[in-house]
Formats: structure tokens, sequence, C-alpha cells
């Protein structure tokens, strides 16, 4: 099914994995570059500002192509604009794998090819339907599972998360006021089952190449599960669709356990991520707490901004410097050690930039010699000496 020399693909991890011991000041550059120029890799592209300069270059290919056709096709006028989407979106697939045969991958040509079809897929199929919410996204998810497989395309997989997601909804959606009701449990049920099932397709994967892809959907699980239940999604989601609206003194149903997961889960997420060593889910449980406070600070404002900030920022300056304290002197697991692989001796150089600013501390500079030498003299002045 995939469209690359596997071997190909397990080089470019083995070159990261290289590059990533290099900066870490395990191996040395030459012997990196050695790794390098043994093991042939796909044509990639790792700079990001070049990489989407190639996805403009890209566009306007796409783009020039899908105009030629039209050319030739706009004669037809209403059938031709009733399958021109489906013909753009030919011309991604074929693009894409007439890119593929010659090694491009993630290189900024294939990102425009790639994306382009997936949308004119979806404008096909909306044309073809009339909008039908949900087959748009079934097919949609469909097309970007097949181009993930293929080609090993990380975006893909979140656009297929997103589709799925999607075609749940539209699908609750059907059974009207039932269906929007238990849509919140429905969602959390749907992320839950699908974060273990990631996981468990993590820990079974042999072809590393499609590590990345499982990780961003075992992620967007996380989140998916988070806001499915999250207090100020249900109770604004509640309003949009079942037109229900909270008066004073009432409340939502099931208030308490929306409430109670509002806050319970980030928790279990921190927890889990620091007995785990779980850097994603860590960063998620910290977004997912800021997130929860102001869930409760958009209905409830016990006090006023600038005291609740800085009563927060008191607060997490206890936390940040106990727990400096508590994890310096630790040399495994969660410590506050720099890290070889990242580079945290950064954050020193930054310190010492804010102080040196802080306090308008200078760096010395030496004088440039004078070109004239002064000397001699038996008093305090420059003056000559004893000789002629």
């Amino acid at each position: 099914m995939i469209v690359y020399d596997k071997k190909m693909l397990d080089n470019e991890i083995l070159t990261d994995k290289a590059d990533v011991l290099c900066k870490g000041g395990f191996i040395s550059k030459e012997q990196k570059k050695f790794i390098e120029k043994e093991l042939p890799v796909l044509k990639g592209q790792n700079n990001i500002l070049v990489r989407i300069g190639f996805f403009l270059l890209g566009c306007l290919l796409y783009l020039s192509i899908c105009g030629a056709i039209s050319i030739f096709g706009l004669n037809t006028e209403d059938a031709y604009l009733q399958i021109c989407c489906y013909l753009f979106a030919v011309v991604g697939f074929i693009g894409t794998e007439l890119l593929a045969a010659q090694n491009y991958h993630n290189n900024g040509l294939d990102d425009a090819f790639i994306l382009g079809a997936l949308l004119n897929l979806g404008v096909a199929i909306g044309i073809t339907t009339e909008g039908y919410e949900a087959v748009i996204a079934f097919f949609v998810a469909i097309g970007a599972f097949f181009m993930f497989i293929r080609y090993v395309y990380l975006l893909s997989m979140l656009v297929f998360c997103m589709a799925v997601t999607a075609f749940l909804f539209f699908v609750m959606f059907e059974f009207g006021d039932i269906g929007k009701s238990i849509l919140p449990f429905t969602a959390m049920i749907f992320a839950g089952f699908f974060y273990f099932l990631t996981k468990k397709m993590i820990s079974r994967l042999t072809e590393s190449y499609y590590y990345n892809g499982l990780l961003l959907a075992n992620s967007f699980c996380l989140v998916l599960f988070y806001l499915s239940c999250n207090y100020l999604v249900v109770r604004e989601l509640s309003a949009e669709l079942l037109g229900t609206e909270v008066k004073p003194g009432t409340d939502n149903p099931f208030a308490f356990f929306f409430y109670a997961f509002t806050f319970i889960v980030p928790a279990v997420y921190l927890v889990q991520s620091i007995k785990t060593k779980d850097r994603i889910m860590l960063w998620i449980s910290f977004l997912a707490i800021g997130f929860s406070i102001y869930t409760i600070r958009f209905y409830y404002s016990v006090l006023p901004i600038e005291v609740a900030l800085t009563l927060g920022g008191l607060v997490l300056f206890a936390i940040a410097y106990f727990s400096i304290k508590a994890l310096k002197e630790k040399e495994r697991g969660l410590t506050f050690r720099p890290d070889r692989i990242n580079h945290s001796d950064n954050f020193l150089n930054a310190e010492a930039l804010v102080i040196a600013s802080t306090f308008a501390i200078k760096p010395e500079v030496k004088p440039s010699e004078s070109p004239m030498e002064f000397g001699g003299g038996g008093f305090s002045g420059g003056g000559s000496g004893e000789s002629f």
C-alpha cells in the first residue's frame, strides 16, 4: 500500500535520531555527516520557511493545472460544474503519486497536492449530495486515511481525526434532540475508546514511520475527551443546538457531573503524565487546567480580574519555586537539570540576558590602542626621556 521505499523511510528515522544525538553531544558532526552519507533518504525539507515556499509554489502549479482543465470544460457549463471538483481531486491524487514516485516526501510540493486533493474531494461530495455534512465528512475521512497510509503524511491524520469527529457529530444530529442531548457522552466514549485503541496500536507498532501519526491521533483523543464534557462547551452547545436557556437559579441537567469532569480530568492527565513521563499529555494537562479555570471564571466572577490575576500569579510562583527546589538535585525521571537533547541551557542564556537588561549591565569594551606611543619622563606626565 505504501508508495515509498520502506528502507528509505527507516533511514529517515535513523538520520533524525543521529541529528538529535549530535545536538546532544553524544556523537560528533563528522559521525553525523558519515551517517547521512551512508543512508539515502527521501527528498524532504526540514526548513519550515523553505517548505512553505515550496508549498506556495505547489499551490500555484496545482491551480495552473486546474485552470488549464477549466478552459476546455467551461463550454459544457452546468455539466462541468458538477464534475470539475472531482477532476481537480484526481489531479491532486495523480500529482501526489508522481511526486512520490520521485521520492518527494514532506517537501512542500506534495503538501499542496495532498491538501488540495482532500479539499476538492470534500467540495465535490458536497456538490453531489447538496451539502449533506455526514457524507462529506465520511468521504473526507476515507481520503485522509488513504493519504496517511500510502504517503505517510502527518497532516492527513489530523484531517482524518477531525473528519471522523465531524461525522460522529452530524450522525448524532440525525437523531434530533435526543441525539444532541447525549452527544457529550457519545463523544466522551468515542474519544476514550479510540485513545486506548491508538495506545494499543502504538505499543504493537512494527512500522515506525507510522508512529508520529498514531501519536497525533492519540493526543487528539485526549483533547476531544476533555472538551466533550467540559462545562463551558456543553452549556454553550446546548444553548446553540437545543435552544435551551439557563435561567437564574437553574442549571443544565447533570451539571454537577460536568463541573466535576471539568476539574478532575485535567488533574488525572497531570498525574498520569508525571507517572508515565509523557510530555505531550503534560502540556495538554496544563492547557486543560487553564481552560478549566477560564470556564468557571466565564460564569462566576468571584474576584475582580486584577486580584484574580495577582493571586493566580502568586500561586503559580509558589508552585514553580517549590517544584524547582524539589527537583533540582534529581538525576533521573522528572528533573530540573538541563536536557542535553533539547539544549535547556538556552534558558540560562536567556536568564543572563534578562538580568543584564534589567540592571543596565554593559559588556566591557577594551579601548583601541593609540597609534602614537607615549613614554619616557620621570614625573607624572607623558614627557620625553633623557635621550635626544
